[in-house]
């Protein structure tokens, strides 16, 4: 999770990213450090598996450090072959069938939408290092591994086709819920990692050297 501009400061995964890391704080055990990208403070630190882990992450993070921007960055599985092996995704909005928002806040809908102008600051960023992104609705699973099932269509065709989902993952639809109950800014960037329509798979070198380009996305936006 990317918090650029903010008090609370954290080191990058990727150490090339950022120089001077040094542990500044903790969030629950999470730990917190800060370091330079082109002279640029930012905040980057873990948030855990699952909406439960960054709900309650995010919302200490908005409201406990005076945090105003989360971008959320991890991997996803492809629901279509729009979205190959590597690409970089930027969510439009989050759809799920959790019920996260509805306990939270009393939100009824079933999809959470990102900050707009963050959106843009992520885009300007992309297009001024030459990267591309994929945009549309992703999807934000409550469960990893489902009980195999003979539905035709299965239950991702549908999100594909009916809700334009690109991918799955399992965090930001309550990031955006808290960030739009709290008055805060939450984007979301994924790097595809394996695929649901084609036999690709990221083995675990992959992930930890090649997905970089939504971290420079990131780390590039202005603010």
């Amino acid at each position: 999770v990317l918090m650029p501009g903010d008090p609370l400061r954290a080191k990058f995964i990727a150490e090339e990213f950022l120089t001077d890391a040094r542990l500044v704080n903790q969030v629950r055990g999470m730990l917190a450090y800060t370091g330079l990208y082109k002279g640029k403070e930012v905040t980057v630190m873990a948030s855990g598996m699952g909406m439960p882990s960054i709900g309650i992450y995010s919302y200490e993070l908005y409201t406990q450090y005076d945090v105003e921007n989360i971008i959320r960055i991890g991997s996803a599985g492809s629901y279509t072959d729009k979205a190959k092996l590597f690409d970089v995704v930027l969510a439009a909005g989050a759809v799920s069938e959790s019920n996260y928002a509805r306990v939270q806040s009393g939100f009824e809908g079933d999809i959470t939408l990102p900050s707009q102008s963050l959106n843009d600051k992520l885009r300007a960023s992309a297009a001024k290092q030459g990267i591309p992104l994929i945009e549309g609705n992703i999807h934000s699973s409550d469960v990893f591994y489902r009980q195999p099932s003979d539905a035709k269509p299965t239950y991702w065709e549908k999100l594909r086709d009916e809700r334009g989902c690109l991918c799955v993952e399992m965090e930001s639809f309550a990031l955006f819920a808290n960030a739009q109950v709290l008055g805060k800014n939450a984007a979301c960037l994924l790097t595809i990692s394996d695929s649901f329509v084609a036999p690709e798979i990221t083995t675990a070198e992959q992930r930890q050297t090649s997905f970089t380009n939504m971290m420079k996305v990131a780390l590039g936006a202005e603010y």
